[in-house]
C-alpha cells in the first residue's frame, strides 16, 4: 500500500528492510503470530451480487479487520470491518462487511492515488511463502475500489488494473456494505500484458497467504486510517504491500 511519497521514489520503509526482504529464500518464514482460517468449499454457485444470499456463507466464520496500521484512533460507527472466505475449484470469494459513515473516492483516475480513496484492500499469496512482492507477482495486493476496481502495482512499478482477476459488487444493507468478491488465483509465473496466464485450479488442502485490509477517508487529501485483519509485530505497519511475510493462512477444507 504505497503513499504518495513512496510513489514518487521517496519509501518510508528502509532500505535495509527491503533489502533484507529481497534476499530472503523463496519459502519466507512468516512473523509470528499469523492466523489460520479453514474456508470451506461451496457445494453450490455463489452469485456476486453484494447480497450474500447463499446458504454456504452461513458455514463460514467470520474473521475481524481490526487492527489499526495508519491513523487515529476511531470510533466503530466511522469504521468496523468482517470478512469471511469460501473456495471453488476456480475461485476464492470473500464477503466483506463493512461499517463506513463517510464514502469517499475523490480519484475519478483508478491509478491515481486509489489508496487515498476509501477501498478494501485484498492480499493474496498463492503459495504461502511469504517473502518481498513489492513490483513482482511473488503476491498480489488488490486495491478495490469503489467501483468495484482492482488496481496494484506490476512488475514494471506502475500501477496497473488488475479488474479482469476478480468479480466484485457491494450493496448498501441498513448501516452496513455487503461486499462479495471472486478472485481468480494467480502464482509468481504471472507476466503483466501476456495472453498465456491463467488462474490456477483450486484443491483441498491447498494454502493460500491472505490479508484483508481497508483504507478509510472521510474526505481528506489523503487516506486517515488503515486498517487490517492481521496484527503487525515490529517494523512499519503498512508495508503488506511489501512483504508477504505479514499474510494469515487460508486453507482450503472440503
Amino acid at each position: 500500500m504505497p503513499s504518495l511519497a513512496q510513489f514518487l521514489g521517496v519509501s518510508i520503509v528502509s532500505a535495509s528492510i527491503i533489502a533484507g526482504l529481497a534476499a530472503s529464500p523463496a519459502h519466507a518464514s512468516h512473523s509470528e503470530a499469523r492466523s489460520s482460517y479453514l474456508a470451506q468449499r461451496a457445494t453450490t454457485d455463489i452469485r456476486v451480487d453484494g447480497t450474500a444470499s447463499e446458504p454456504d456463507w452461513e458455514r463460514a466464520g467470520w474473521r475481524d479487520i481490526k487492527y489499526r496500521w495508519l491513523g487515529p484512533e476511531y470510533a466503530a460507527d466511522d469504521f468496523s470491518g468482517r470478512f469471511k472466505v469460501m473456495w471453488t475449484p476456480e475461485r476464492i470469494y470473500i464477503l466483506a462487511e463493512i461499517v463506513d459513515d463517510i464514502l469517499f473516492d475523490a480519484h475519478r483516475d483508478p491509478l491515481v492515488q486509489y489508496w487515498d480513496d476509501d477501498c478494501l484492500e485484498i492480499f493474496l499469496d498463492a503459495d504461502y511463502s511469504g517473502g518481498e512482492h513489492q513490483f513482482n507477482h511473488n503476491a498480489f495486493a488488490y486495491h478495490m475500489s469503489l467501483d468495484n476496481r482492482a488496481i496494484d502495482i506490476g512488475a514494471d512499478r506502475k500501477a496497473r488494473d488488475y479488474t479482469q482477476h476478480v468479480q466484485s459488487r457491494w450493496q448498501q444493507h441498513a448501516d452496513k456494505l455487503v461486499w462479495e468478491i471472486g478472485v481468480d488465483i494467480y502464482d509468481d509465473t504471472y507476466v503483466d500484458g501476456s495472453s498465456r496466464n491463467q488462474p490456477m485450479e483450486l484443491v483441498a488442502g491447498k494454502i493460500l497467504g491472505l490479508m484483508i485490509a481497508y483504507c478509510d477517508n472521510d474526505g481528506s487529501e489523503f487516506r486517515e486510517n488503515f486498517i487490517g485483519s492481521e496484527s503487525v509485530p515490529s517494523g512499519p505497519k503498512d508495508r503488506g504491500w511489501i512483504d508477504a511475510g505479514l499474510f494469515g493462512e487460508v486453507i482450503l477444507g472440503d
